[in-house]
């Protein structure tokens, strides 16, 4: 075990009086020099307010191939802080209570701004109501909400009484939602009557009900309250006792609270993510290093350079609360820096397409964080640009997460969303942050620096300071310039999850295992560099779509499509989608029963045929919810696998989009392969894929 005591900086060292802009990042922050990494996290940790100083600033024990266990990752310890405090309090006690904390924004035109002293308040509030419904440190929440203030209040709430939150995307099926229920052993699950969407008020409360039908104590379970947020309106049904409404039980609580300060190490939060498997993984993430994470990384990339003009930094981060974008550039970055920030509830085209730019324009939005896959949206909604009548000169900075921006996209923000910063020759240059992390590092690791000349679009560029990070083949060794090989992170920062809920070795088998002997953290993303050393993001190298921002399970949605009755094995690929980046692809072997059916009733083509496929693709919208629908169903006769059983998904992705194939002889049925090529064919599934010029 490496332990590093309480990092004080070296006399000698160029220190910066604000750590989130060192002078020179890439030597002071050297992440091969173990001093300098640490002294520059010592010195981020400073940002934060703690009750008690940490003794140790990291301590690492390498991971273990006999034991089969991660690294022991360990940061500030014997440091204790509470992370609501540094959202809220310390802002307020600073005399700052009365600035704006949150613009909110709700789909159907209800607003909201929310100051620090009140959000502070309302914080206050929920954390004595958790407290009075038995909830302590240690239990776990489980929040399935759109995007409100409460999603926030109740959040810190959690973190302000040391309960471990579990956000859920509240347009999970009840399915996917009890799983996280059960696998976290949730004491208490928040929910709403319903919610806004598309115009629509669409019921929630009937999904979480299914959710906790087995999850109680009289099932083995520990569920104990479902906190019930009236927001639409909807009908609901009611189980006294276990049900209790938001607006009698929080809204009633005394709005005085003192909080406790808690070990650095203490969890916080639990984040599912899909891996290689259909078993979502639940990465466990702690205060102090993840706090220090979120918050250092806000102030580089997105604070105004110059601390005395930040008063005026208005941040709207898009994503939905319970992504780990927005836990750490939506909740806890900006929040820790006491920005101004705004959230929204809708989606970007309720009730028109220039939603956005209209809430850009109202609140004077200065930097705005969003996926690609809504910058392609916007394209095809204004292709010739975004109307004049919206005032977009607020813009300071744009960024992209979830995926590789593609180059057209990028040029459409700087050219659309920043058209009132140019260089002097007229050409656009509004900096552009194209960020790549993961919800295992929590925070970015790889960014161009909002300052950068030569912005390349598309390239995650170099990583920030306290981060190291290596393009390697299978065997470890750094591969050329130009050629592919995976990311895999040398270093890692505070910000990491140190482990994967109730399942240890998962969290070795995922992402340690293939370099252990190193040290190494495999991240799953293919990658190359340029001549320049530059990094770009390829996708990645498992078995895991990318859908807007979505990080989805091939294996999960199988396992949906393999439940119907009508299919007996499934392949589900990603493939090129212009919209979104990537697009699910299901390959279907039907039963045969199904396929006589479909036969008798015209085959391949047949109204019947239709019907079945679009039945397919719904009944994975119910298991796993919409977002993990596949575009398209397609019967084949079998599905390509090794000699050891795997599917081989990325043959799939080749074969659908008319893309050269790899090495098939591996195969244990081969023949199938050109089978399938003539179907993919003859459909004509796959869409022409433009080439954009770099």
């Amino acid at each position: 075990m490496t332990t590093h005591p309480r990092s004080t900086v070296p006399a000698d060292a160029s220190v910066p009086e604000d750590p989130a802009h060192p002078a020179d990042v890439h030597t002071w922050a050297d992440p091969q020099d173990e001093d300098q990494r640490l002294a520059f996290w010592s010195a981020a940790a400073n940002l934060l307010d703690w009750s008690t100083p940490w003794e140790t600033t990291h301590s690492w024990t390498p991971p273990n191939s006999v034991t089969r266990r991660g690294p022991k990752i360990g940061w500030y310890e014997g440091g204790t802080l509470n992370a609501a405090v540094n959202c809220v309090d310390r802002h307020v006690a600073a005399g700052r209570g009365e600035k704006i904390a949150l613009h909110f924004e709700g789909e159907p035109g209800d607003r909201a701004d929310v100051s620090y002293a009140e959000l502070g308040r309302r914080v206050n509030r929920a954390a004595n109501a958790l407290s009075a419904m038995g909830v302590a440190r240690g239990d776990r929440v489980v929040i399935y909400l759109p995007v409100l203030v409460e999603t926030i209040v109740v959040t810190l709430a959690c973190a302000r009484i040391g309960a471990v939150h579990s956000l859920v995307f509240g347009g999970f099926s009840a399915e996917a939602l009890k799983f996280r229920v059960e696998d976290t052993g949730a004491k208490l699950l928040v929910t709403t009557d319903g919610q806004y969407r598309r115009g629509k008020a669409v019921p929630v409360k009937a999904n979480a009900d299914a959710a906790v039908a087995e999850a109680t104590a009289e099932h083995g379970g520990n569920l104990e309250h479902v906190l019930v947020i009236r927001r639409t309106g909807s009908v609901v049904e009611w189980t006294p006792g276990r049900d209790l409404w938001w607006h009698e039980v929080v809204e009633t609580a005394s709005a005085e609270h003192i909080p406790e300060f808690f070990d650095a190490e203490n969890e916080l939060f639990i984040m599912y993510t899909s891996g290689t498997t259909g078993r979502p993984k639940g990465l466990v993430h702690t205060t102090g290093g993840y706090l220090t994470g979120a918050l250092y990384s806000y102030l580089r990339l997105f604070a105004h350079p110059d601390p005395a003009r930040r008063e005026k930094d208005v941040h709207w981060c898009t994503a939905d609360l319970a992504w780990v974008t927005a836990h750490t550039y939506e909740i806890y970055g900006p929040l820790a820096a006491g920005a101004t920030q705004v959230i929204f509830e809708g989606t970007p085209n309720t009730p028109h397409e220039g939603r956005h730019f209209e809430i850009i324009e109202r609140h004077h939005v200065t930097t705005y964080y969003t996926a690609p896959t809504l910058v392609r949206s916007l394209m095809g909604w204004f292709p010739e640009g975004v109307p004049a009548q919206y005032d977009l000169s607020s813009v300071r900075l744009a960024g992209t997460v979830g995926e590789a921006v593609n180059p057209e996209a990028w040029h459409w923000i700087r050219r659309e969303i920043g058209r009132d910063t140019t260089d002097d020759a007229g050409r656009p240059a509004l900096p552009m942050v194209d960020t790549w992390w993961q919800s295992e590092s929590g925070s970015t690791v790889l960014s161009p620096r909002p300052e950068d000349a030569g912005l390349k679009p598309g390239a995650a560029t170099r990583e920030l300071p306290g981060w190291g990070a290596a393009v390697v083949d299978e065997a470890g060794h750094p591969v050329a310039a130009g050629t592919q090989g995976n990311i895999v992170l040398t270093h890692t920062g505070p910000s990491m999850a140190r482990t994967v809920w109730g399942d240890p070795e998962r969290y070795f088998t995922s992402y340690w295992e293939k370099y252990a002997d190193r040290g190494w953290f495999l991240a799953g993303d293919g990658a190359r560099k340029d001549q320049d050393g530059d990094i770009w993001i390829l996708g990645r190298i498992d078995d895991v779509i990318n859908i807007s921002g979505h990080r989805l399970s091939t294996i999960e949605i199988e396992s949906a499509l393999i439940a119907h009755p009508d299919v007996v094995e499934a392949g589900v690929c990603p493939v090129f989608d212009e919209m979104t980046g990537h697009a699910a692809v299901a390959f279907t072997v039907l039963s045969t029963a199904a396929r006589q059916r479909l036969q008798a009733a015209g085959g391949e083509g047949s109204q019947a045929e239709r019907e079945l496929l679009a039945a397919l693709r719904s009944h994975v919208g119910e298991v796993i919810g919409p977002v993990a629908k596949p575009r398209t169903v397609i019967p084949v006769p079998e599905v390509p696998k090794t000699r050891s059983g795997k599917i081989m998904r990325r043959l799939l992705t080749q074969l659908h989009d008319g893309q050269r194939l790899g090495d098939t002889t591996s195969l244990q049925n081969e023949p199938c392969v050109p089978r399938i090529q003539e179907i993919c064919q003859r459909r004509g599934t796959a869409p022409r894929r433009e080439e954009v010029a770099t």
